[in-house]
């Protein structure tokens, strides 16, 4: 298989199993690329991308413009947290404002769920989900399960632990449906207040003893706890969740077992995890960070290919 079997990449739900495999393929090629002294490639030399973050996000934003730039793209910014969508424009006029600078590629981050889908439905470009409310965010989760490949050998029979605010995170849904569709076996561990009630209908099952299922885990991938999007209270406090839910350096030794940790990030040190795990060789933090450009690079060369078609 040498192409996409979609034009956009909306989530994890709308790819296959070939799609994936296909993009880590790719993503290992990039990789190559990225460790060079020359880090670029002239692949979309004739490709213009616009970047729309309707939320605010560095991380991602600045991992999507570097993939870009290191394909050779043409890049517009554009942030709209500072911009006229303040003012009342909709989503269709600012896109269209920018589809008439000639755009090929949109990646946009949206506090809307299905923002996305909308949006590839009204405009004659690819359109590449950065994040959509709590809904999905699918590159994360394919440069989560393509560092598990990278660390493990395989994601196939590997049982993955997801830690956290499941009810909230696009990650945890992501990730979810990526990890089930590479075969692994998938648990997910939290307050009871942050586990959708419907979770078991993806095929996750619940474990509440945070001990127990990392004893179960080979891999524990743990959430950032999202103040920002709480506006009731889930949990007492930080320090109880900390206490139930963070993991340090003394119960990752108690497990006598290799246990790989992640962290989509920015971590908040002392909640999901003491700085000693952070920095330790269990985690896989940085890997996640690299990977995430290679990640990147692929799936924005793979859809561009498309459009050059």
């Amino acid at each position: 298989m040498s192409e996409l079997s979609v034009d956009h990449l909306l989530g994890i739900k709308y790819i296959t199993k070939d799609d994936i495999n296909l993009i880590f393929e790719t993503a290992t090629q990039f990789k190559e690329v990225i460790n060079r002294p020359i880090k670029k490639v002239p692949s979309l030399r004739d490709i213009t991308i616009a970047n729309l973050f309707f939320e605010n996000s560095t991380r991602t934003r600045l991992s999507f413009e570097l993939a870009e730039k290191r394909l050779s793209a043409d890049v517009v910014n554009f942030s709209a947290a500072s911009s006229s969508v303040k003012k009342g424009e909709t989503l269709i006029d600012t896109v269209n404002n920018i589809l008439s600078m000639k755009v090929d590629m949109v990646v946009m981050r949206h506090p809307n769920p299905g923002a996305g889908i909308f949006l590839s439905k009204h405009i004659n470009a690819s359109i590449v989900n950065a994040g959509d409310g709590a809904h999905e965010h699918p590159t994360q989760a394919l440069l989560d399960c393509f560092s598990i490949k990278e660390k493990l050998g395989e994601v196939n029979g590997k049982n993955v632990l997801i830690v956290g605010d499941i009810l909230h995170s696009r990650v945890a849904l992501s990730n979810i449906l990526a990890l089930n569709l590479l075969g692994a076996k998938v648990k997910v561990c939290g307050p009871k207040t942050l586990i959708p009630k419907y979770i078991e209908s993806l095929g996750v099952s619940v474990e509440t003893d945070l001990r127990k299922a990392l004893q179960w885990a080979d891999v524990a991938n743990m959430l950032r706890v999202q103040n920002e999007r709480m506006d009731i209270s889930y949990f007492p406090s930080t320090r109880e969740y900390a206490q139930q839910f963070g993991i340090n350096k003394s119960l990752i030794e108690s497990l006598d077992k290799e246990l790989v940790v992640m962290h989509p990030g920015p971590i908040n040190r002392g909640v999901e995890m003491t700085s000693d795990v952070a920095d330790s060789e269990n985690a896989i933090i940085l890997n996640q960070v690299e990977n995430g450009v290679a990640i990147r690079m692929a799936v924005i060369y793979l859809l561009a290919s498309k459009i050059k078609q």
